[in-house]
């Protein structure tokens, strides 16, 4: 314990806890867009409870790491043709299912938002998830997302109580965030398409991840893995286009309200 006050550890906990937050972003997204498949009046329990088991789960999923991440690192299955190469381990199998789960989701929820359904009634009319299935999906996707991080983490230190109140503080933040970014994305719906979109390239990020790790090529063709700096500049990309459209519709709307108004006085 005196070992962990030394400036060493507590500037390895600040990088830490910051590379928890950033990475934690799309996990903050997830957990929005899930949290309202329930009722109302249960979303931010929902957040709070599936954030807070996610905040256990993951300092045992670090200890498991630590103790054994070589387990996860080598293959455990190859296959070798003329047209495909894999070298799975433990990580890239985590990496792609969790990948493919999220590409799915956010599909299935940008058809359901094309959809011809009256807007006003659409939370009454949608689909509901029962509190249980929606803390469950938010545990688990935490994990997944909190996979990297952890290996990240071990790469900057073997402190283990270091790496382990990084993940608690990180995880205080992301409570402390949930309800924010939803109460954002309920009164602003509008962004909801952006965020579908941000969550349909994480799922394509994961996917390009796992398939690195897996050294997944098809007729010799490897799969290159998205790196961070595009992710962030596709977001950046995207936001400011979303910004530019939403400006030019309102100018749109005020330009017709003018015609409008002139032909009713004439």
């Amino acid at each position: 314990m005196a070992d962990f006050f030394t400036i060493d550890n507590l500037l390895t906990l600040l990088m830490l806890t910051l590379l928890q937050a950033v990475l934690g972003f799309d996990n903050l997204l997830y957990i929005s867009m899930e949290s309202k498949r329930v009722e109302e009046s249960e979303r931010q329990k929902v957040r709070r409870l599936g954030i807070g088991i996610a905040i256990v789960l993951r300092i045992l999923l670090l200890f498991v790491l630590v103790e054994a991440i070589g387990y996860f690192q080598d293959a455990f299955w190859h296959v070798e043709s003329s047209w495909l190469h894999i070298e799975l381990s433990g990580h890239a199998l985590i990496v792609l299912l969790g990948g493919g789960f999220i590409l799915y989701t956010a599909v299935k929820e940008i058809f359901h938002m094309l959809a011809p359904i009256d807007l006003e009634t659409e939370g009454d009319g949608a689909q509901r998830s029962s509190v249980g299935k929606a803390v469950a999906m938010i545990v688990l996707m935490n994990l997944v997302f909190s996979f990297d991080s952890i290996l990240g983490a071990i790469a900057l230190t073997d402190n283990f109580f270091t790496m382990a109140v990084a993940v608690v503080i990180s995880g205080v933040l992301m409570i402390w965030l949930a309800d924010r970014v939803s109460s954002f994305l309920q009164k602003n719906r509008m962004y909801e398409v952006l965020g579908l979109f941000v969550l349909l390239l994480v799922g394509v990020m994961l996917l390009s991840e796992g398939g690195h790790l897996a050294h997944l090529a098809f007729f010799g063709y490897p799969i290159e893995q998205m790196s961070k700096s595009t992710f962030y500049f596709v977001i950046a990309v995207l936001v400011l286009i979303d910004i530019v459209q939403g400006r030019y519709q309102k100018k749109l709307l005020r330009a017709r309200e003018t015609r409008a108004k002139a032909a009713d006085a004439a």
